[in-house]
């Protein structure tokens, strides 16, 4: 089950973003840009809503920092 919500949840990153989770290849956050970093924090907030959680911190276990 939380197999599904780790690929759920980096797919929806992508399409959020434009780019790959950190976990599945993509860039860390500090190698993002000023416009990354944006994007990032606001596909984060909305992934931890879909995902049932009210905190952007519990990304990290499925994305990656």
């Amino acid at each position: 089950m939380h197999g599904l919500r780790h690929a759920y949840a980096q797919r929806r990153f992508e399409e959020l973003t434009g780019y790959r989770a950190p976990l599945a290849g993509g860039p860390k956050s500090n190698e993002l840009s000023n416009e990354q970093l944006t994007s990032n924090a606001k596909a984060r907030a909305v992934i931890s809503k879909e995902l049932g959680h009210n905190r952007e911190a519990i990304t990290a276990v499925y994305l990656g920092r």
